[in-house]
């Protein structure tokens, strides 16, 4: 049973950073792709970043930049550094990894942005 858990969110004022971190357990080949997205009240779920087996990544334009994905391949972990973090980055942040038969969603992590 695959199992994906996030942790490092907070409350953070306007130009601060916060790293989250993702761990994904449970899939005999691992995870292709590891990413984050976040849903904001009211908005639809995003993609914020992500990042396959072999490195490539892909960032929405509104934290390119700002925001850093990383990620462990042996430890099927992906991190995501934010730096000067705005309001308008306050959501929930999910975690999501991907196999070859199907995807997976952490529970959520909140990240709330004071101006």
């Amino acid at each position: 049973q695959v199992h994906v858990v996030e942790s490092g969110g907070g409350l953070v004022q306007a130009g601060g950073s916060l790293r989250l971190s993702c761990a994904a357990s449970g899939s005999a080949f691992g995870f292709n792709a590891m990413g984050w997205y976040r849903q904001a009240p009211g908005k639809q779920r995003e993609l914020v970043a992500a990042m396959t087996r072999d490195g490539s990544t892909n960032y929405a334009g509104s934290v390119q930049g700002r925001f850093t994905i990383s990620r462990d391949n042996p430890k099927d972990t992906v991190y995501l550094q934010m730096t000067s973090l705005k309001p308008e980055d306050t959501a929930v942040y999910y975690c999501n990894a991907k196999t070859y038969w199907g995807e997976y969603w952490g529970q959520g992590t909140q990240v709330t942005v004071s101006s």
